[in-house]
């Protein structure tokens, strides 16, 4: 017998007579949230509003990029979905807490989250841009980025967004005012309370072109600070993460992401649906 069947041999028999062979040589899995949804036949997705990644339309429904790529994702599971719109500071605390299956709403990868959540091959990429009150620019002299990069410059964000790294690296000077929706952060520059709101594009497009007369992009259409968005989900899970990559994978392939992601962001068809 040779020097290596007799090792191994003997690790069987130790494994054996403490009960671990079984474990040892195939490890259980735990249930992943994959067979959850299937044994359910229900994907529950969490997400927060933003334009035109997940709104509400007249008559209080969701539409919207996210709305669709959560509803395809279901229809590809052959499976209903529940999608639960959440406060943006609580989306990942809920994650962890099981009140849904998968985060799905424009989420950046940052490293900071990661620690915290794992997420996809990215599904969608964006840009942050800016609209700007006119009357406050002109009356402050505010032309250059130096000119913004100034302390009695106000910028408004959505509370713990990409923009708010866009703000520190580019107007490290300036005012920061944080809302819990884009509404209220838009808001406070239409009443003249603030210069200018960052957001992702193509949002500041879309509040210049229905404000014109208040608003305007002081940078024309160079818009900053490129990122990734992806599905978020628990660690501790290789098949969600497998499936969920591969199904991106595919919807990439095929053209449909592209697709849904031009019907949303490259026209506003859906404008008129909107309140």
């Amino acid at each position: 017998m040779t020097m290596h069947k007799r090792v191994l041999g003997a690790l069987t028999a130790i494994a054996v007579a403490a009960g671990t062979w079984t474990s040892w040589a195939a490890p259980a899995r735990a249930d992943s949230v994959i067979d959850g949804i299937l044994k359910r036949g229900k994907l529950v997705v969490g997400l927060s509003t933003f334009v035109p990644w997940a709104m509400r339309d007249k008559k209080g429904g969701l539409i919207g990029f996210e709305i669709d790529v959560a509803n395809q994702l279901a229809k590809d599971m052959n499976v209903d979905v529940e999608l639960i719109p959440t406060a943006w500071d609580g989306i990942i605390p809920s994650l962890l807490a099981k009140k849904f299956d998968v985060i799905i709403t424009g989420m950046v990868m940052k490293p900071k989250r990661n620690l915290t959540v794992n997420f996809t091959h990215p599904y969608a990429f964006l840009t942050v841009g800016m609209a700007a009150n006119k009357k406050l620019a002109m009356k402050d002299g505010l032309k250059t980025l130096d000119d913004w990069n100034n302390s009695k410059v106000t910028l408004t964000i959505k509370r713990a967004t990409a923009p708010g790294e866009t703000v520190e690296r580019l107007f490290p000077k300036a005012k920061l005012r944080q809302f819990d929706d884009d509404a209220q952060a838009l808001q406070d520059v239409l009443n003249g309370n603030a210069h200018a709101f960052l957001t992702s594009e193509p949002k500041p497009t879309y509040y210049v072109l229905d404000n014109p007369n208040v608003l305007f992009n002081p940078f024309g259409s160079g818009p900053w600070d490129p990122s990734a968005s992806a599905f978020a989900v628990r660690k501790g899970d290789p098949d969600a993460l497998n499936f969920f990559n591969n199904w991106i994978a595919y919807r990439k392939l095929d053209g449909w992401l592209q697709r849904t992601h031009d019907k949303w962001f490259k026209g506003r068809a859906w404008k008129s649906m909107v309140k």
